[in-house]
This record gives structure tokens, C-alpha cells and sequence, in this order.
């Protein structure tokens, strides 16, 4: 089978072989010099893992996103930042991208209307005429010590928000992504240990983890990757917008589900985005990436 053929596309690492010739060899655990091909043991790089690539951030103001465009930016990619409402985070963050060096572009709306998603795509391709990477980043939670204080309007809005605007960006993005292409859903700890107080916000990053997946054998063939993080405990606006005072003073410490005890930085979540938006991660698709501060999942 002409694995290359069929899928229409190759790594954009060099000389990684799709099939090899028929070879056998009479001792454990073998010698590489006469293989044919030789094994692959080195990229050969001589720039930015993410140079000339154009991203797409959700959440990109401020916690994991601003983090990630951080990180990208520095590995030499464009940012695309779309958020809310928190403007003077924005502005923030649109400044120390461009003390970076690196360009980029933010727009302000509600990733719950379809029609906004569309407009970020096309005001994406305008602005830098390509698109390679999608990260969905954004989400909300509202803590309730039971299933039935959680509101119809609550619901909807949960899950509108966390992952049918993951459906709207990605039906958006997709007609304009090629072969190496990669798209990064960002789901949680809960979505694998669940949460007692956050029913209906495990549901939706569960439900990423579904997509990804799903999402990532239905793109196999065209050779754009889809994968997704899931952070455990990281200090970023949602923690303080969702616990209370109390409950903030001793986040991620006073848990035994997180053997490091002490919640994570967005700095210690962001390269996995670099990852797996780059080659360094060529052979993985449908996977997720867990930091999380030790916890098994």
C-alpha cells in the first residue's frame, strides 16, 4: 500500500519513510547499520518549530491561552487572540507579544454565535492569508454542590460555550487548514476523575476528549492532527471567578488527588501546546497530554 499516496501528504520532517523493504535480521535485540532505510534518530532543523505558521487562540487574553501565545509567538508563529470582554487583559497581553517581536491580531466577541467564529476565521485569513493551527481554549464553570441547582440557563450556556463553539471554530477553520495542519483542544482533569461540584463542566470536557478523538480519525487522511491537553489545577482567572475566597487560599495544595500539592502555572501547561502543534509530535493524533501535578488518570 502506498501510504503516501493515499493519505496525500507526508511529514514535513524529512526522510521519515512510509514503508520499508522486506529484512530480517538473526540476533535480539538486532544492529541498525544495515537496516534499510536507517532509522530516523534526528531532525534536521535549523529554525523556529512553529516559524511562518499562523494560530488561532481561543481564550488567548490572559491563564493558558496567553501563555500559549506567549510560547508560540517566541517559536515564530502569528496569533490570532479572540476573547470575551476582558479588554485591559488583552491590551496586556497584544503588548508583550509585540515587545516579543511577534504579530499578531485580537478580536472581541462571543465564540457562542456562529456567525462570530466565521468572522475570526476570515479576518484571520485577511490579515495573515493562511491558517495552520487551531487551539480551543475557552470555557466557563459555575460551582454547584448539586446536580439540581444547575439551571436550565446555566446548562445551555455551559455547554454552549465549552464545547458547541468548539464545533462552531473548528467547522470554521477547517476548509482553510492543510496537510500539517494541527488542531489543540484544551479539556481537564475532570473530564477523566470527574467533579462532584462542577457536574455539568466535567460533561463538556469530557465530551472534548470524545471530539478530539472523534475529530482526529476523521482528519487522519488529510493529514491535519488533532489533539487536546488536560490541565489539573492551574492558577488562572477562572480560579478566582469561580471559588470562593476560602477556597482559593488553599486551591491545588489541600488535595490528595494532586501528588505536587500546589496548583500549576500556565507556563507549565503551555509547551505541550507548542508540541503538539509542531512536528515534534508528527506521530500522534487523538492523544492527550496531562499535566496535571501527578495525577493518574
Amino acid at each position: 500500500m502506498d501510504l503516501d499516496s493515499e493519505y496525500g501528504c507526508t511529514t514535513e520532517c524529512e526522510n521519515i519513510p512510509f514503508s520499508f523493504p522486506p529484512q530480517h535480521q538473526d540476533r535480539q535485540p538486532g544492529f541498525e547499520y544495515p537496516m534499510t532505510p536507517l532509522p530516523v534518530s534526528e531532525r534536521v532543523e535549523d529554525r523556529k518549530r512553529l516559524k511562518d505558521k499562523v494560530a488561532i487562540i481561543t481564550g488567548g487574553d490572559s491563564g493558558i491561552g496567553r501563555a500559549v501565545a506567549y510560547d508560540f509567538v517566541k517559536e515564530g508563529a502569528s496569533v490570532v487572540i479572540i476573547y470575551y470582554d476582558e479588554i485591559r487583559d488583552a491590551r496586556q497581553t497584544e503588548e508583550r507579544i509585540r515587545e516579543l517581536g511577534g504579530q499578531c491580531l485580537f478580536l472581541q466577541g462571543d465564540l457562542k454565535n456562529r456567525d462570530f467564529a466565521i468572522q475570526c476565521v476570515a479576518r484571520a485569513l485577511d490579515r495573515f492569508g493562511r491558517l495552520d493551527i487551531l487551539v480551543n481554549n475557552h470555557a466557563v464553570q459555575f460551582i454547584q454542590r448539586s446536580i439540581l441547582e444547575i439551571t436550565p440557563k446555566q446548562l445551555n450556556l455551559v455547554f454552549q460555550n465549552n464545547i458547541i463553539s468548539f464545533f462552531y471554530m473548528i467547522q470554521a477553520a477547517l476548509p482553510h487548514m492543510h496537510c500539517g495542519g494541527s488542531i489543540i483542544n484544551t479539556a481537564s482533569v475532570t473530564a477523566f476523575q470527574g467533579n462532584k461540584d462542577l457536574i455539568d463542566y466535567s460533561s463538556t470536557k469530557g465530551a472534548i476528549v470524545a471530539l478530539t478523538r472523534s475529530l482526529a480519525l476523521s482528519l487522519v487522511e488529510q493529514g491535519i492532527r488533532v489533539n487536546a491537553v488536560a490541565p489539573g489545577p492551574i492558577w488562572t482567572p477562572l480560579i478566582p471567578a469561580s471559588f470562593s475566597a476560602k477556597e482559593v487560599a488553599t486551591f491545588g495544595r489541600k488535595t490528595s488527588r494532586v501528588p505536587m500539592m500546589r496548583a500549576g502555572q500556565p507556563c507549565e501547561v503551555s509547551p505541550c501546546y507548542v508540541f503538539l502543534a509542531s512536528e515534534d509530535s508528527s506521530y500522534m493524533t487523538g492523544q492527550v497530554l496531562h499535566p496535571n501535578g501527578g495525577t493518574i488518570v
